[in-house]
């Protein structure tokens, strides 16, 4: 049975909708298609539960869920709360950015200046670290405090203090410059994090709050489970599907991590970043985006947003964010005023779904035939092009094929000939092959305008299972 499907579209905006004039293309696919995805997700045990916010070009937004968000939680929808992870990374860039702004800091202050004298931060052959080296990840700082030894492994930041953080920056040798080496860091987040409410005389969460989801109305989300966020709250699980506990943070981590949010609140923040407003926040976010650090051949940092450039030379935003019973992701294009929020439940998601339509775009959309039932029933079975469980092809009891090829979950075909089909999913092609006598015996993925073909090996019933 495909989970019943959780849609924030109420039958008020439907019906404008339906008296709007037509728009333009949209850049997703449409809710029919996308809500396929999202229940073979679901279905084929990518995730127990996920939530799928898009907004389109023209300010317009769409939120699809599928699955569960775990015993005693409300249906998934808009306005379901996950951790959000080290997506919190890009409220502190924007933080910053505002901070320096409004004169409170500068991106070339060695970060020592807003900690107490008897902190030592580690420092090579006289070069300090910088906010600008915390915010871009060139800091030289690992990932993690080396000295600092959760308590619960459950919850691996609940007892990481500032105390802890001191100690290890008072021990820690730099092996190299900062400045000259990306190397994720969320320590080094942190420490910005701490060093920014120290400037300001304030918490970093009252900071975060005050200054950025208030003024943007995203009053779902935050650090506390307040009695609002609680309600929404949707259950963490781990990659085997085991239930897990909620990763409670301090003020030390604070600007790495800890945030929850959902797809509303989390489509306000995209919509904001996609178009800044002509305000000081507003030119915080712009800031925030432009390119600090080079990382890669197609990828630099900004203030700790990632920056992708495209092969068609459109550059994106991304950001993804773990727990451990939480995966997220969101991406914005600022040049087609587009972006994503995918949030799911489980501390291991492998799909990039949000991310493929983002770089690619809308997907092929060729008028559909009709194909006799018998017809698609003969491309039932597996095909195998050498050992291990081949490829899978269905008949779903909705009257339509899916593919499921090693690695991946279900994806629809949608038939351009009898024997030719199409995926919305990834830009593949399928064909079929029978031979003389009009038996069918294989198949020929196009994939990136590679042909491989498998030959056909199994019945109906050993690919249904």
């Amino acid at each position: 049975m495909i989970p019943r499907i959780h849609r924030s579209i109420l039958l008020v905006a439907l019906a404008l909708a339906l008296a709007a004039p037509a728009r333009a293309q949209s850049h997703f696919p449409a809710d029919e298609d996308l809500q396929v995805m999202l229940d073979y997700l679901v279905e084929d045990g990518a995730t127990p539960g996920i939530v799928l916010g898009i907004l389109e070009a023209d300010g317009s937004t769409r939120v699809l869920s599928a699955g569960t968000g775990g015993p005693d939680t409300r249906p998934l929808g808009a306005l379901s709360v996950f951790e959000i992870g080290s997506i919190n990374k890009t409220f502190t860039g924007t933080l910053l950015a505002d901070m320096v702004a409004r004169g409170e800091v500068a991106l070339d202050d060695p970060v020592s200046k807003y900690l107490p004298d008897d902190v030592t931060v580690p420092s090579y052959e006289g070069r300090e670290i910088t906010l600008l080296d915390l915010v871009a990840h060139h800091s030289g700082l690992p990932r993690v405090a080396g000295n600092h030894m959760p308590d619960d492994p459950a919850n691996p930041y609940g007892n990481y203090t500032v105390e802890t953080m001191y100690a290890f920056l008072s021990s820690h040798e730099l092996r190299r410059a900062p400045g000259e080496e990306f190397e994720y860091s969320n320590l080094g987040m942190g420490l910005l994090g701490h060093a920014l409410a120290r400037a300001a005389g304030d918490s970093y969460r009252d900071l975060v709050r005050e200054r950025v989801l208030e003024p943007l109305g995203m009053t779902m989300t935050g650090y506390e489970l307040s009695s609002e966020i609680a309600e929404w709250m949707v259950k963490g699980h781990l990659e085997g599907g085991e239930p897990t506990a909620y990763w409670f943070g301090t003020e030390a981590i604070d600007g790495a991590g800890g945030l929850r949010s959902n797809a509303r609140d989390m489509l306000a923040w995209i919509a904001a970043n996609v178009a800044p407003p002509e305000t000081d926040l507003g030119r915080a976010m712009a800031d925030a985006h432009e390119v600090r650090k080079p990382v890669e051949d197609d990828m630099a940092i900004a203030l700790a947003w990632p920056v992708r450039t495209l092969e068609d030379g459109r550059t994106i935003l991304t950001h993804g964010g773990g727990t451990g019973g939480f995966s997220t992701r969101i991406g914005l294009d600022p040049g087609k005023r587009v972006g994503f929020v995918l949030l799911t439940n489980t501390g291991e998601f492998p799909d990039d779904i949000g991310m493929d339509f983002l770089r690619r775009g809308a997907p092929l959309d060729i008028p559909v035939v009709d194909v006799p039932e018998a017809t698609l029933r003969s491309y039932v079975g597996r095909y195998a092009a050498g050992p291990g469980p081949g490829i899978a092809v269905r008949l779903e009891d909705y009257g339509y094929l899916t593919i499921r090829v090693p690695g991946n979950v279900r994806f629809r075909m949608y038939p351009e000939s009898d024997s030719s089909f199409y995926l919305k999913r990834t830009p593949w092609r399928v064909r079929f092959t029978r031979d003389d006598a009009g038996e069918v015996i294989g198949i020929v993925l196009n994939v990136g305008g590679q042909d491989r073909a498998a030959r056909k090996m199994a019945d109906e019933a050993s690919a249904s299972e």
